[in-house]
Order: structure tokens, then sequence, then C-alpha cells
């Protein structure tokens, strides 16, 4: 039995998938450091867009992404690497910008990659940005989820937590969904650097406590429900109850799902860092009172772990509206994630036949 039952077939849907988040502009230095680079890769990316880009670009879905541009080349920019990604841009707000980004402008994220005892680290440059200044009701989502037509809706708390405005978005975004049969999904993805921005202290779990009432697949760990939802977790005794051993998400999502009893799954990576450039890794989902867990790829060989997070959730969700098992999902997400970690940028370089043939027991080798 599908564990999401009232998944829309695709034929009553323009859209497989459709995601609300911010799209920035990634400056990579490489294997430099931000503060000495002299030249960097651009890519785009971003929370919520990096899953819908994957469900379009990995695995052949139709997705859209809804967002904010600026009316410049550097919005434009954007514009044309979500084309490259294959991702829809009709739903895409454009905003007049007035040549010195006074009125709106593009959130930039330097990232540094790390390596070995360097971790990886990111620098934001966002404040003002066109996603953050989108309003309630801006969104005809009656249309969108009703005239179109969408099977998935995915966001997450990093665009949630962009401004009071965005919040209200996200919240407006999810009822929506759920009201026209959308399976609506959420990764909790909390950013301490911008919630703590909020005139409203208790921000963060105020507004997540109004989406998750809304959300049929929630992503998030023990620490994000805590902090997000207020919820009372089990913290781990010993360092054998973090990492890898699912135990600890098992309880927080179990204490989840008692709250919020509409989710049918409930999902989290599970990461043990060595160095910035091997951990171990692997996932677990909850659904039904049972956890599934996902194999265990131990001193996983990392490039840039920025988006691993979200290929995951790509993975989870492709496998799901398959109609595999969560069992069978949760690997799909975990492998996913494993092989987009060998890459650079946010963005999957990952196709479903290699996630296929690494669930095989595939390896390194060349292929030739």
């Amino acid at each position: 039995m599908s564990a999401l039952p009232n998944l829309r077939p695709p034929e009553q849907c323009r859209w497989d998938m459709v995601a609300l988040g911010e799209v920035m502009l990634r400056f990579d230095p490489g294997e430099r450091r931000v503060r000495n680079a002299r030249s960097f890769d651009v890519w785009e990316g971003g929370g919520e867009y990096n899953v819908v880009r994957a469900m379009a670009k990995s695995f052949g879905l139709r997705g859209a992404i809804v967002t904010a541009l600026p009316d410049n080349d550097l919005g434009r920019l954007a514009d044309d690497l979500i084309a490259q990604g294959g991702v829809d841009r009709s739903h895409i707000s454009w905003r007049e910008a007035d040549g010195m980004g006074r009125n709106t402008r593009l959130g930039l994220n330097f990232t540094e990659r790390g390596f070995g005892v360097r971790p990886a680290r990111g620098l934001s440059d966002r404040a003002n940005s066109a996603a953050s200044q989108m309003r309630p009701r801006e969104i005809d989502w009656d249309r969108l989820f009703g005239d179109e037509g969408v099977r998935w809706f995915h966001t997450g708390g990093i665009f949630a937590a962009l401004s009071s405005s965005t919040a209200e978005v996200a919240i407006e975004a999810v009822e929506a969904a759920r009201r026209h049969g959308t399976v609506v999904s959420y990764d909790l993805n909390y950013r301490a650097s911008l919630w703590d921005s909020h005139p409203d202290a208790d921000a963060a779990r105020r507004v997540n406590r109004a989406i998750a009432g809304a959300v049929d697949v929630m992503i998030g760990d023990g620490h994000g429900f805590e902090t997000c939802l207020g919820i009372d977790v089990k913290k781990p005794k010993a360092d054998s109850e973090v990492g890898l051993d699912p135990s600890a998400f098992a309880a927080a999502a179990g204490a989840f799902a008692a709250l919020y009893p509409q989710a049918k799954v409930v999902a989290a990576t599970l990461r043990r860092p060595s160095t910035a450039s091997r951990n171990d890794w692997s996932a677990a989902a909850w659904s039904g009172g049972e956890l599934h867990t996902a194999p265990v790829w131990a001193d996983l060989e990392i490039l840039d772990r920025v988006g691993g997070g979200d290929s995951f959730v790509s993975g989870l969700a492709w496998a799901l509206m398959e109609g595999l098992s969560v069992s069978e999902a949760v690997a799909w997400g975990a492998a996913h994630g494993a092989l987009a970690m060998t890459t650079p940028g946010d963005a999957s370089m990952v196709s479903r036949e290699e996630i296929a043939a690494l669930l095989a027991g595939g390896d390194g080798r060349s292929i030739r």
C-alpha cells in the first residue's frame, strides 16, 4: 500500500512537483578560499529549488518553481540557469530593479566546499532580495493547484525564514495545496541566522507549527523538531546515540507524528563526519509507526556536501511518487544524496540510472 494514498494521478495535473523558495547565485571558489579567490564558478541554488531541479533533471518529471527575481542581468542569469536545469519559469515573479540594489536584488551565496580538517563554509549576501519581498495573496494558488494541478508541493524553512511576509506566503501556500489535494513536503532546514532576525522572537515555532499541520512528508531531525516546533525530544546520552544511530530520530519522529497525525512520512539524513572530505552517510524514515533505514555508506568521500540533503529529499519524493515502499524510498534518497555530494555545486548532476546502479551494488570502477 502506498504511503501517500492521496497522491493525485499524473494525468490530472500539469506539474509533478512545484517548489516555493528563493533561487540564489552561488559563487564557488573551487579549491580556494573566498577571502583570496581570483575567480569563481557560478551556479544557481536554493534549498527548495534544488529539490524540484533534481526532480526535473535527474528523474525527468515536470517541475516548476515559484519565486521572485529582480529584472536585471543577475536575475536574468539566474533565470537562464533555471532554464538549463529543466525547471519551468512561468511562475517567476519579476521585480523592477533600480540598478543599485536598493529596492530589490538577487541573493548571493559564497560557499567553500571544505577539505580534510577545514569544514565547508557558507557566506550569504541575501538581504532585501526579491524572493524575501514576496507577499501573501501575490500568487494565485487556486489557479496553480486547482486549474493547473500539482501532484507534489515542496517548500522549506529557509524560505519561510527569509522575512515575516515569506513566512505568511509559505503558510498560505501549504494550506492552498492541502485544500486542492496536493501532497505537501516541508524541510525544516533550520537556519538560526535567518530566524534570529525576525522581530518576533517566537517566529520560528509559530510559523513552523502552522505549516506542520498541513504537511504530508516532513523532513527534519530531533534538533529541528525541538528548535522549530518546541517538541521535547529525547536527548542523546552517549556518542553511540548520535550520527548514524537512528534511535534518537525515531523517538523524535514518533513525537512529531503524535502531534501532527496527518503526516504520512517523517524523514532525515544521518551523517557522521570524520573530516569535511569523509563522512559516514545514511538516512531514516518513519511511517505508520515503523522505522525504515537506508544502507550505510561508511567513510564516504565527499567533494561538495552542499545540496546532499536536498538530493535526499528529491530521491525520496520520486520513489514515493513511483509507488515504491518507504523502505525503498529512503534508500533511493540516501543513494542520490551520496552521489550528488561527489560533484560540485548545489544541484544534482546525477542520473536515475546511476542511483539505481549504486543501490544494486555498483562501485567506483571506470565505466567505458
